[in-house]
């Protein structure tokens, strides 16, 4: 007798990023924009702040959600304990390369999974060690414009990853959704129902 399919994911974010990961594992899901406004004074605890970020986009969606898991997820870029979200425009952007250039930085995910029966909170740490980069690296990658909208001014999937001299722990982390982490949650919770446990 074969095993009803799968409740597709709610997925409270609109990140093109995450949609082409849950793709790439074959999670099933659907997507919606969270009702969830985003805060992200620089003096933060980085995982606090992105838990706290996850868990309101998953529960901004949650009541409409049905039988279906609801998922949000929030990724910030943290160096010396400060919080480098979005670049504002160039000179923020570069103003962030500048301060990466050479040195290891860590990308902190916070993951909220929320059903109708309970709520799992949790988070990732990835290492991203970047190489020091020359005026001409910086302006070819600002002129490129790939910063924009992006945690610490780069995307890692596209050009950015030409900055990067080595990672140490989940590379889709960095892309912006704690896939391993994702993974082991739905095997503990929906063994054998999302592809997965």
């Amino acid at each position: 007798m074969s095993q009803p399919p799968a409740p597709p994911i709610l997925l409270a974010s609109t990140s093109p990023q995450r949609t082409a990961i849950l793709h790439q594992l074959g999670i099933p899901h659907e997507v919606v924009a969270p009702d969830y406004v985003e805060h992200d004074p620089p003096e933060a605890d980085a995982v606090e702040l992105v838990q706290d970020h996850a868990q309101g986009k998953a529960r901004s969606r949650a009541a409409e959600a049905g039988d279906r898991p609801v998922l949000g997820v929030d990724t910030a870029v943290v160096l010396d304990g400060r919080i480098y979200g979005k670049p504002a425009n160039e000179t923020d952007a570069e103003r962030m390369l500048e301060a990466l250039s050479g040195r290891t930085h860590v990308v902190v995910s916070g993951l909220c999974l929320i059903t109708r029966a309970w709520e799992v909170l949790d988070a990732d740490v990835t290492r991203v060690t970047f190489r020091p980069l020359t005026p001409r690296d910086l302006a070819t990658y600002l002129a490129s414009r790939e910063w924009e909208g992006r945690a610490g001014g780069y995307a890692i999937q596209g050009l950015g990853a030409g900055l990067v001299r080595r990672i140490d722990g989940d590379y889709l982390n960095v892309v912006g959704l704690p896939a391993a982490l994702l993974v082991r949650l739905l095997a503990e919770r929906f063994p054998g129902t999302y592809g997965v446990g």
